[in-house]
């Protein structure tokens, strides 16, 4: 393994420091423009094709559903074609799956998406991995760059869906085709760092795999941050889905409900970047969860007691919560593992389950209103699911390593 590392090391000295950079950014702000720029063109597509609400619903879901089902698997992909192949694949599979959906049709849109899930669920998992094999000293900064990159680009495509859509002429065809512009572009960029890496030992690679993925599954510490990853998962796809609705119910109307989800997410964006570098300067996190969990049941807690005035500082305490969470749940991956191989195991298991109760969460909450009539219950279950995302996240943020096969 490690004379491994070492031509990994030297191959890279081969590429100018700049494109090693921009590919894994390129990377980063393809994983979620393609899902975030459907949400606000959905009246269009469902009145030009003809689609039902139920299937409508899916162009947010299968995305989830797909993360859940693949990301097991891409660790073992990486492990036997190499992460440069793999990620140079997702890249042409995403710009396939994103062009798809220019044909009006509800087979192609939906056929479409699933490939860019598919797509999509290789570079959640394995970017942790090549953030710890490529950036061992700069895990935090480089964490923070490029989960703030994902996050502004997931706001940027939200926010430009309509624009693009309306004032610009491109139907909503044209809005969600023109995110294969970055797909192209970062595959490109992989061509070249495709080639400055050797390819891994089919045998040795099913054989390392087979016992890295037994020993995460035997791990209570990859248990801990599965679950925190799982739980972060779940608040977030119930704000971004809910949180409109809950605003209206207590006075706000539908245009400034829109706008306070559109400040959540940029108001993520600068603590997706400074909580990563905090968190590498430390062995433990603990102080860094228990901030960001109280942020998010204030948040909560000030909705559920219909503190209406004070609406704006409840979302902004949402957001800060929300970007601290997802950004250490991605740095637990390489911060409580020894080699880039663990990490990339780690993360498919924990992202598995994680967008798994992703895609359960609003239909969870949507549930649990329509049965009680109210939103309260509903705030009372989300502040209930953050205690729970405190404590495995007490656990995941202590100093400790995962058992690495490896080194037996």
């Amino acid at each position: 393994m490690s004379a491994r590392k070492t031509t990994l090391t030297q191959q890279t000295r081969l590429l100018p420091g700049w494109l090693v950079f921009a590919s894994v950014i390129f990377i980063a702000i393809n994983l979620r423009a393609g899902i975030t720029s459907v949400g606000p063109l959905i009246g269009m597509i469902r009145e030009d094709i003809g689609i039902s609400n139920t299937a409508a619903g899916l162009l947010t879901t299968l995305p989830l559903l797909a993360f859940a089902v693949l990301s097991p698997f891409a660790a073992g992909l990486a492990r036997r074609y190499s992460i440069e192949t793999v990620l140079l694949i997702s890249m042409v599979i995403l710009t396939i799956g994103i062009s798809i959906r220019y044909i009006a049709s509800p087979w192609t849109l939906l056929f479409g998406t699933a490939l860019l899930g598919a797509a999509i669920a290789a570079g959640n998992v394995l970017l942790p991995s090549l953030v710890k094999r490529d950036y061992p000293r700069s895990i935090g900064l480089m964490t923070g760059t490029y989960s703030m990159s994902m996050n502004l680009l997931a706001a940027t495509a939200s926010g430009l869906s309509i624009p693009l859509a309306e004032s610009a002429g491109l139907g909503w065809q044209g809005s969600l085709a023109v995110w294969s512009l970055l797909s192209m572009s970062a595959a490109a960029l992989w061509v070249f760092r495709r080639k400055a890496y050797p390819q891994p030992s089919l045998d040795s690679a099913s054989i390392s795999g087979r016992r890295t993925s037994a020993a995460v599954l035997k791990s209570r510490l990859a248990w801990y941050i599965t679950l925190f990853m799982g739980l972060q998962s779940f608040t977030f796809y119930v704000n971004i889905s809910w949180l409109p609705e809950i605003l209206y119910s207590q006075g706000m109307d539908y245009h400034d409900a829109g706008w306070m989800l559109s400040a959540l997410q940029f108001v993520s964006l600068p603590f997706s970047f400074i909580i990563p570098v905090l968190a590498g300067r430390r062995p433990d996190q603990r102080v860094l969860i228990s901030v960001s969990a109280l942020c998010m049941i204030f948040g909560y807690m000030g909705l559920l007691f219909g503190f209406s005035n004070f609406n704006v500082l409840w979302v902004i305490l949402l957001g800060i919560s929300g970007g601290a969470n997802f950004s250490l749940s991605l740095m637990f991956f390489s911060l409580r593992t020894k080699h880039a191989d663990d990490a990339a195991a780690l993360s498919g298991m924990a992202q598995s389950l994680g967008y798994l109760l992703a895609a359960a969460g609003p239909m969870l909450i949507g549930m649990i209103h329509d049965t009680t009539g109210s939103w309260q219950t509903p705030l009372v279950t989300l502040i209930i699911v953050v205690v729970l995302l405190f404590m495995f996240g007490l656990v995941a943020a202590k100093p400790a390593i995962m058992a690495s096969p490896q080194e037996d």
